[in-house]
Order: structure tokens, then sequence, then C-alpha cells
């Protein structure tokens, strides 16, 4: 893996997600000292697969992420996909995992900011930078579990 330079700074999109791949996230996993997944949906217009690099953490067997965009005003395309379509994939490393995303109700949603924001303090200014509630985004592996 010598011909990779660890990703650091601001995530690289597309150059991030390529480098995870060819690597099975062995260069792009860790970011800044958390780990990221990719997260593919469904193009709720185009229909096409996009994939996203995101931060992660774990609650059980489900994968939590943030649909934050840095505090936007808007909510991110990967999310309103999900919300078009909640059935996905995320790659951790190397493993390939179906999972069903949903955007955490108002009763758990406390807790489980908690949970993300333990590994990424950053998400509450993102908060701050916004009047939008920002989803946490549970991803539940299809058919009950995996490990990562």
């Amino acid at each position: 893996m010598a011909q990779y330079q660890q990703i650091d700074g601001t995530l690289l999109n597309q150059d991030h997600v390529k480098v995870y791949r060819e690597t099975d996230g062995e260069v792009g996993y860790l970011w800044n000292g958390v780990p990221i997944l990719l997260l593919t949906t469904t193009g709720r217009k185009s229909g096409e697969r996009r994939t996203t690099p995101l931060i992660f953490a774990r609650d059980g067997d489900d994968y939590l992420v943030v649909a934050s965009q840095g505090g936007a005003p808007t909510h991110p395309n990967w999310y309103l996909n999900l919300l078009a379509d909640p059935r996905a994939e995320i790659q951790v490393k190397a493993e390939h995992i179906t999972v069903t995303g949903r955007a955490a109700t108002e009763a758990e949603r406390p807790r489980l900011w908690d949970v993300v924001r333990g590994p990424w303090p950053n998400y509450d200014v993102y908060q701050e930078r916004t009047d939008r509630v920002i989803p946490v985004v549970v991803l539940s592996p299809a058919g009950g579990g995996a490990d990562a």
C-alpha cells in the first residue's frame, strides 16, 4: 500500500472512495482518528448508485451515520436518497454489508447523538450552524447483523 498516502484533512469524496475500495479500507478507514465507512445509495432521481465516505459509530449491530453536511441548511443527497429508497450497502474495511437505513426517531435521537458525537464532537458545532435538526441515521444490517 506504499503507493497511497494516508488520507487526512478533508474527506476526499470520490478519491477517498476509490482508495478505500482499492485497499479494502487499509487506506481511508481511519480519517483524522475516526472510522469511515462507504455508504452506497440509489439516486432518487437518476437511479444510479452513489457512494459517500462517512464517519460512523456503532450501536449494537447497527451502524450510525450523521446527515450533517457540516451544518449546511439542507440535508445531504445521500440522506435524501435513503429516504426515497432505504435499501443500501455499506463497506467497512473489506466487508460489504446490505443495510436498511432510517432516521432515528425523536425519542431515540438524543441517546444516539451522544453515541455519534463521542468520536466526532464537531457534530455539536455543525448542529449550531443550522436551524434544521441534523438526522442520525441508523443503518441496520439485513438479516440481523454483522461484525466489522
